[in-house]
């Protein structure tokens, strides 16, 4: 089992590597721009590096972080619920962590550039202790998607509140389009103070791996085992907040990756937590990284929006889930 996890995770780490590059190549309308990158570097190298430096890499970097910090969640809540529709979007912390980063940006709550992430982070926490207090302990599957919905509507609700009273319809506009999930048009400045916030909150849920095994024989066999169920939940609520809240901060809410990537991942690992978290973060950054090339295909040059390709995704295949809980529930 441990030489099938290596070769798993070597084959997607290839995989990532190959998406990050592609990613960094193609350009608008479907084009790769290996030969015009060749022609700029020859003319200009100065303009070659502020293509590369200050537009693709940003974009590439992000994806990879962004959609293996939703990946990694999403397995890490599927395991300490355990429940396979766990996952950052359908429980709140999404919807939280955009009502945050909004909120600062809106009110002028301070931080500078690291007020965005830090209010996506607060939002984001916030959400999933609401959610763990209105679900209590072992919820039910309804118990937890009703709360997860609950806690959306109300952050959303509150969202939209404060666009509708921003001074500027622009900046609203411009708000609403952001909340749709986007890589384009960001900056290595971006990436720098976000990603500490994300590789921080993936330390964390990777120090819950053993837990998260034990949990998956029931949280009074983990308990006798030794661990925490408070310091445990703990750790995930935070790792997911840290994560998940600079990741919508920069990139507005990109649903369903960490939904659907645990559920590919998983039958090729044995169905152990543990063992999940890892293929999960590097699938999840694939996964994000392939479907930010869709969005550039469109031969008009207009972008999609990231948030929509994975919404398209992932809604089908939710639908599918609970069409299978709901199939081995008659059983």
């Amino acid at each position: 089992m441990i030489r099938s996890n290596l070769k798993l995770n070597l084959a997607l780490a290839l995989l990532v590597a190959a998406a990050f590059a592609a990613s960094i190549a193609m350009g608008r309308g479907g084009t790769f721009l290996t030969d015009a990158f060749r022609e700029a570097y020859a003319l200009d190298p100065e303009t070659f590096a502020v293509i590369l430096y200050d537009i693709r890499l940003p974009r590439a970097l992000l994806g990879l972080f962004v959609g293996a910090s939703l990946g990694l969640c999403g397995a890490a809540l599927q395991g300490l619920l355990q429940n396979p529709l766990a996952e950052p979007g359908l429980i709140g912390a999404s919807s939280g962590a955009a009502l945050g980063a909004v909120s600062v940006f809106y009110f002028s709550l301070g931080g500078g550039m690291l007020g965005l992430p830090l209010g996506g982070i607060a939002g984001a926490a916030l959400a999933l202790g609401i959610l763990y207090a209105l679900a209590g302990r072992n919820p039910s599957l309804t118990t937890l998607i009703l709360a997860g919905v609950a806690i959306s509507a109300f952050a959303g609700a509150l969202t939209s509140l404060a666009l509708s009273l921003a001074p500027s319809p622009y900046a609203a506009l411009e708000i609403v389009f952001w909340m749709l999930g986007s890589l384009a048009d960001r900056s290595m400045e971006h990436v720098l103070f976000a990603a500490p916030f994300m590789v921080l909150g993936a330390l964390i849920i990777a120090s819950t791996a053993r837990a998260l095994d034990a949990y998956a024989l029931g949280e009074d066999t983990a308990t006798s085992l030794g661990f925490n169920p408070a310091s445990v939940k703990a750790r995930v609520i935070l790792g997911t907040a840290l994560a998940v809240g600079a990741a919508v901060a920069v990139t507005g809410v990109v649903g369903f990756i960490g939904l659907v990537v645990p559920h590919l991942v998983r039958p090729l690992v044995g169905h152990s937590p543990a063992r999940l978290l890892l293929p999960s973060a590097l699938a999840g950054a694939a996964l994000t990284l392939a479907a930010d090339i869709v969005v550039r295909l469109p031969p008009t040059g207009l972008e999609l929006k990231l948030g929509v390709i994975t919404a398209l995704l992932g809604a089908p295949f939710f639908l599918y889930l609970v069409l299978k809980a709901r199939r081995e529930a008659a059983w």
